[in-house]
């Protein structure tokens, strides 16, 4: 009885050193993704530098050992679309990045173009930047958005906006379901699991676990009018993934 309890210590030492260890491997990881990231950003044509920020997430993901499942990827209609999914971890980015096909491109929240490197990196990957504080320029850059998908790019949203340490989706912001409905495209509602366990908000070395996205079936609104199709693809979405992601509505608190 008495080895088990000498041990105990010993073993509770070891994971926390070894968990330690390797977050200081995974943040040497994204240090390489950032340096790799300012050659991506030299190359020639959106398309080119969308395909090799996705052969280097899912290469920085392999590398880290953690498992990428993704689900249902066939649900994502070979035309334009617009897909959105919850938001758990500044991970998402990457992994998005690692599943979806070059032609897709991300709508942001504007204080990430003004990130040393990945602002660079973002503008010249095509990313569009939101203003969620000032008004005005908020309805500048929703504007440009909405000319971006009219004219038949697909896109991807987090529409809540942010990211809480706890489980449980936000609230959606309106943004994405209008630029669908008026661009006449289909909403793609995504899961992605895992990465609020490997990047928590307040944690500093991140983690291993398991990653996975699924993809839900598409939704084409009923509604008349573009602000009713925005409300209604809105509202559709937010249940879809509510009811697969299975954590709290932290909309309903």
């Amino acid at each position: 009885m008495s080895t088990p309890q000498k041990n105990a210590p010993l073993s509770a030492f070891a994971r926390a050193l070894w968990r330690a260890a390797y977050g200081v491997y995974a943040w040497v990881l994204f240090a390489l993704l950032a340096l790799t990231a300012v050659c991506t950003a030299l190359l020639p044509g959106v398309e080119r530098r969308r395909a090799a920020a996705r052969a280097t997430s899912r290469a920085l993901l392999k590398l880290a050992g953690l498992q990428l499942t993704v689900k249902s990827a066939d649900r994502i209609p070979a035309g334009q679309c617009v897909i959105v999914a919850n938001h758990a971890s500044y991970l998402d980015g990457v992994v998005f990045t690692a599943v979806l096909p070059p032609r897709f491109g991300f709508v942001i929240k504007r204080e990430m173009a003004r990130v040393p490197f990945a602002g660079l990196l973002l503008r010249r990957l095509g990313s569009l930047f939101v203003e969620r504080a000032n008004r005005q320029r908020g309805a500048n850059d929703a504007r440009r958005v909405l000319r971006t998908a009219i004219n038949g790019n697909s896109l991807v949203f987090f529409p809540e906006g942010t990211f809480s340490p706890e489980p449980g989706l936000l609230k959606f912001h309106a943004g994405a379901f209008t630029t669908a409905a008026r661009a006449g495209c289909p909403v793609v509602p995504a899961v992605v699991r895992g990465t609020r366990e490997v990047l928590p908000l307040r944690a500093f070395l991140p983690r291993r676990s398991r990653i996975e996205v699924e993809f839900l079936a598409p939704l084409v609104a009923t509604a008349a009018s573009a602000d009713g199709a925005a409300v209604e693809l809105r509202d559709r979405a937010r249940s879809a993934i509510l009811a697969r992601l299975q954590e709290p509505d932290l909309a309903a608190a």
